[in-house]
């Protein structure tokens, strides 16, 4: 999967975050406090302490916007997040590339996460800074994505990738990790496609008997495949 999600926060919620993350009260640390030992070797950012009162209230603010995005509940079909974390790069920053872990302890718990899908939410404007892109790297293609202000690229945490190097401005976002109810890339798949066609048949006025019968396919499937 790699997957632009747009409009996750607006204007307004975008002025909240970065009123917060810019302000002198901001806990910036070093960004490799949250990198395992591959990643520490090319990591070079900053992140918001994640115990910091400010870091909870962000990432709050984050998810309840989530939970309220259709597109990314059809997308990733979300079992567990992991609670968004908030990133700065300035000049000269950058994180090389990289694999993601599998497996992460969500902060304050014992509880484990499965790291299906990685997300990064852009939340400065492109245009106010150089470099800075996520690229994403498969055996077969390189794909490369610096969203507007308030958009979210989700990808395969199985994916190498890397963040250019910042060559100009300050580069601000909140990555963050889903495990999907559903483990395997290609059923996901399947799953987003069919409900985006329920959805858009809907919308056409297709006949109610056989909108009836795909969603009960697709139920059927999630039911199958679904790990909880």
């Amino acid at each position: 999967m790699f997957l632009a999600i747009p409009a996750v926060l607006n204007e307004e919620q975008l002025a909240t975050v970065r009123a917060s993350l810019n302000s002198e009260q901001a806990p910036w640390v070093d960004g490799r406090v949250s990198a395992g030992h591959q990643g520490a070797q090319v990591k070079n950012n900053q992140q918001l302490e994640e115990s910091s009162a400010m870091a909870r209230e962000l990432r709050d603010f984050v998810l309840t916007r989530l939970e309220r995005h259709a597109l990314f509940i059809s997308a990733v079909l979300p079992n567990k997040v992991y609670p968004p974390m908030f990133n700065r790069y300035g000049e000269g920053m950058e994180f090389g590339t990289h694999v993601d872990g599998t497996v992460r302890t969500i902060p304050g718990s014992a509880q484990k996460l499965r790291t299906d899908l990685s997300a990064t939410l852009f939340l400065s404007d492109p245009q106010n800074y150089e470099g800075g892109e996520l690229v994403v790297e498969s055996d077969f293609s390189c794909r490369t994505a610096k969203l507007a202000a308030g958009d979210m690229i989700v990808y395969s945490s199985t994916s190498r990738h890397r963040v250019n190097a910042v060559t100009r401005g300050r580069r601000l976002a909140s990555v963050f990790w889903i495990q999907s109810l559903i483990r395997d890339d290609d059923r996901r798949a399947q799953l987003f496609e069919l409900d985006g066609t329920i959805q858009r048949l809907t919308q056409r006025g297709a006949d109610a008997e056989s909108l009836v019968r795909l969603t009960a396919h697709y139920h059927g499937l999630l039911r199958a495949w679904a790990e909880i």
